[in-house]
């Protein structure tokens, strides 16, 4: 969906291409391209070539010209054929030879920065098959430089800070996750498998997404739903039946063209059972301090403290098993990360999701899981579907 440029955040990346004396980037995760030039590839083979000065190369698979020329925010477009009949390699390596190409007839060859290491595999517009770079790109790029560094550190950096653009796609992907999440709580009703609620979820977000406000142009959710004694952390939807009086939890990744939400939301079908009321008594209790205590400055090995020390004074110690703070942007899940053994300050302007969890050894349990700008005054709730969820209890008996 075409976007005005985001000079904020192409100036920040610049900035920091100067400091570090690096001369371009060459990216090909969809994510980075997408914070790049606000094109959301289909297939994970595009790339760009990025300078610290002049106009972005973005190298485009040959069916993808169209979405390219409407979404990019640089005119200068290279394809690339997806089959071409004297090449018998895959079409990612074309995309690397008129990346090489563009660093060598620009002269960007001095220092160029590169994702040597993407962590987790980057999901393209069709999400369901990731791609990841060979040894041979790799190698490519240091035949031709002198100096090849890891762009990662660089991007995760400045795609930490959000602007102003960016939250305000991130608010459309978390619109849709309320609604959705109203549409299957009114219609979820006890019985019904895990499956087939998680299939009503997903289905309403793609059904509504897809064109919402007119500013939408590719909307998807993904779930993760368990109910009563199927809630545990992590394991597969499943044809457990939805449980009456007990909670149903959904674990919710919403993409709205290319940017993405975190979410943990819960509804019970019926009166909530006794020892859920006190679970979530206590769960609300944490999860409020720690999102009082997140704010401009904070400390993040304080964070991963603070919320497990509560929990284990609760009666729950060693939980959760999973990470209770982390940054959400052109991924689901993306630097910064807190955790006791690290480092690092909560910065103005980080979207953060805050998740901490309690699950029972014998199965059930619950989470509660939000995503949080942080502004000058503290920071701002980015989803209104309620985290006490008796506030939006289900009308099925």
């Amino acid at each position: 969906m075409p976007w005005p440029i985001d000079n904020q955040k192409l100036n920040r990346v610049r900035v920091m291409m100067k400091d570090q004396d690096v001369t371009a980037l060459v990216v090909r995760a969809p994510d980075n391209v997408l914070y790049l030039t606000n094109y959301w590839c289909m297939k994970g083979y595009d790339a760009v070539v990025f300078p610290r000065e002049g106009d972005p190369t973005l190298i485009v698979l040959e069916p993808q010209l169209a979405d390219a020329q409407r979404n990019s925010w640089t005119k200068d477009l290279r394809l690339f054929k997806g089959y071409d009949e004297r090449d018998p390699r895959p079409p990612q390596y074309r995309a690397l030879d008129i990346a090489l190409d563009v660093l060598k007839q620009r002269g960007l060859t001095d220092k160029i920065a590169v994702e040597l290491n993407m962590g987790t595999q980057s999901a393209d517009r069709m999400v369901g098959e990731p791609t990841t770079p060979t040894q041979n790109y790799f190698d490519a790029f240091r035949k031709i430089s002198g100096h090849v560094l890891d762009a990662t550190p660089l991007l995760n950096e400045a795609r930490a800070i959000k602007t102003s653009q960016e939250i305000e796609r991130m608010r459309l992907a978390n619109e849709l996750a309320a609604l959705a999440m109203e549409h299957t709580r009114e219609h979820m009703r006890p019985g019904m498998k895990e499956s087939e609620v998680g299939g009503m979820y997903e289905g309403f977000v793609h059904g509504l997404g897809v064109g919402y406000k007119r500013k939408v142009e590719m909307a998807r959710a993904f779930t993760l739903v368990w109910s009563g004694e199927g809630i545990r952390t992590f394991t597969a939807t499943g044809d457990r039946p939805i449980q009456k009086n007990e909670p149903t939890l959904f674990e919710i990744w919403i993409c709205v063209d290319g940017y993405w939400t975190d979410l943990t939301k819960n509804a019970c079908p019926g009166e909530l059972k006794p020892e859920y009321h006190k679970l979530l008594d206590l769960l609300l209790k944490v999860f409020n301090e720690a999102v009082s205590f997140s704010r401009d400055g904070a400390s993040f090995p304080e964070l991963d403290k603070l919320v497990r020390a509560r929990i284990a004074e609760g009666g729950y110690p060693g939980q959760p098993s999973h990470p209770v703070c982390h940054g959400v942007g052109a991924r689901a899940h993306e630097f910064p990360y807190a955790h006791q053994a690290g480092g690092g300050t909560i910065k103005k302007g980080m979207v953060l999701a805050i998740e901490p969890g309690i699950y029972w050894p014998q199965g059930g349990g619950l989470r509660l899981e939000d995503n949080f700008w942080i502004t000058e005054k503290g920071n701002e709730k980015l989803c209104s579907y309620p985290d006490d969820f008796r506030l939006a209890r289900s009308s099925a008996a």
